[in-house]
């Protein structure tokens, strides 16, 4: 049986984004979207035991776990890496899946991200949101933003994370980063005190409540740059998801706010390559005064349509990004088609 520091350096070695303890199957990898086992013996109760309880950090944290049933959190490994731990109990067995987390080492070149959204490094304030499923490289993403403004600008980088996922070394700004439920208790709680610890660029892991959602605002408002992540696919679907997080009441205010402070909302997918790796496709739209016209009157559903005719501001449709990876070679004309927005009107792209 795989030894558990060996199973987590193959993984960190093997780029795995996930590790999986599990009884009944072999310690497994998940690589490029895909499931690989990581040896040929099935964990049973006992083995799955042992290897959960070998990453906590004490008996005490274990025996915590035992008696809740569940038990996230944080652990290293000297001179292997940073792992995020969701443990739990299931059909009366010990059960674990591991992410792994990567100190900020992008190479910015194969990441596949566009100049137009790397650009958002040089803005000074507003917000900024990129969206998509869970697994779409939202993270990797903002991280290569964070990385961008670390090297080229002198300024104080503030992250709130649930969990770390890059790990920032100061470069030319200072950069500290908070872990939700170890730092601290709650995003809303690290965002109130955040105010008040000076910082330029605040980084939101996820806006995931009314209370986050509304001191963000008011953080971009008062000139900060905020960037943060939503679980939409499309940026007209996450203006909408902003708006409904506050009473109707509230909404048409809430829609000057946020016409006057958004910047841009990236949304990514990631789309089999050729290669069998992933690639991600973008929606771009970037906040022009047409854009804010229609969030301000609420004609959100003209912002697709926008977006379509927004270029030459460096704006992108999903579809015509789809396209220019399949015109570069980089994906089949069926993935193509099976990820495309409109499926009928994408073939207008190709070349």
């Amino acid at each position: 049986m795989i030894e558990l520091q060996s199973l987590l350096k193959e993984a960190v070695d093997k780029m795995a984004s996930d590790i999986f303890i599990s009884v009944g199957v072999p310690p497994t990898l998940k690589i490029n979207g895909q499931l690989i086992k990581a040896d040929d013996e099935k964990l049973n109760p006992e083995t799955a035991k042992k290897m959960i309880s070998e990453l906590f950090k004490t008996e005490e944290d274990f025996l915590d776990f035992v008696k809740a049933g569940e038990k996230d959190f944080s652990t290293s490994l000297a001179g292997i890496g940073r792992f995020r731990v969701a443990a739990y109990i299931q059909r009366g067995s010990m059960a674990a899946a591991i992410r792994v987390l990567r100190f900020e080492s992008l190479d910015l070149g194969q990441l596949n991200i566009p100049t137009e959204i790397l650009d958002f490094h040089s803005k000074k304030k507003g917000l900024i949101l990129v969206t998509g499923p869970t697994g779409s490289g939202k993270s990797t993403t903002l991280s290569a933003i964070i990385s961008l403004i670390n090297k080229k600008r002198s300024c104080h980088i503030l992250t709130l994370e649930d969990p770390i996922e890059y790990l920032h070394k100061h470069d030319k700004s200072i950069v500290d980063q908070r872990e939700i439920g170890i730092d601290t208790k709650s995003y809303s709680m690290a965002l109130k005190s955040a105010l008040r610890q000076a910082p330029d660029v605040i980084l939101i892991g996820e806006m995931r409540d009314y209370e986050t959602v509304s001191i963000a605002l008011t953080a971009a408002e008062t000139g900060h740059l905020v960037l943060s992540t939503l679980h939409t696919t499309s940026a007209a679907k996450t203006i909408d998801r902003i708006i409904d997080v506050f009473e109707p009441s509230q909404q048409q205010q809430i829609r000057v706010q946020l016409s006057t402070v958004l910047t841009a909302v990236v949304t990514q997918q990631l789309l089999p390559s050729i290669d069998d790796s992933r690639i991600p496709a973008f929606e771009v739209m970037i906040a022009n005064p047409n854009i804010r016209n229609l969030i301000r009157e609420a004609k959100i559903p003209q912002i697709d349509a926008a977006i379509q005719t927004g270029r030459a501001f460096g704006m992108m449709s999903m579809d015509m990004s789809i396209a220019n990876l399949y015109n570069e070679g980089k994906i089949t004309k069926e993935t193509a088609l099976a990820y495309a927005v409109n499926p009928e009107g994408i073939t207008k792209y190709f070349k």
